[in-house]
């Protein structure tokens, strides 16, 4: 079992930036394929980004291609998504998600396996 902590949310201006990060604990973080969601008020937890075990291979939903970059360090068992220009839209609770899918970087919420407990996002416009 892994445990998941989500740090760097905020209050932020459109245009600004934040990064969020993740760290894990218990099990080795490398083991899991790891993602990045959201959630704003009264709308379905949706797929922002995610990244494989090595790192080698990212996915990003379409509304944040181009501004947003994950990326993690084993070493120190943390993910983090860098979120540049920022949008009202951004606004939500973010969550870090692992996954124990083994070939692809999943995007669904049932392929992750363990979650932590979000960090707000707002985003004034």
């Amino acid at each position: 079992q892994v445990q998941l902590v989500e740090s760097g949310g905020g209050l932020v201006q459109a245009g600004g930036s934040l990064r969020l990060s993740c760290a894990a604990s218990g099990r080795t973080a490398s083991d899991y394929m790891m993602g990045w969601f959201r959630q704003a008020p009264g709308k379905e937890r949706e797929f922002v980004a995610g990244i494989s075990r090595t790192g080698g291979a990212r996915k990003y939903a379409d509304s944040v291609t181009g501004r947003f970059t994950i990326t993690r360090d084993n070493t120190k068992y943390t993910v983090y998504v860098q979120m540049n220009n920022l949008k009202p839209e951004d606004t939500a609770v973010y969550y870090c998600a692992a996954s124990q899918r083994k070939f692809w970087v999943p995007v669904l919420v049932s392929e992750y396996d363990y979650w932590g407990q979000g960090t707000q996002v707002t985003v004034s416009s």
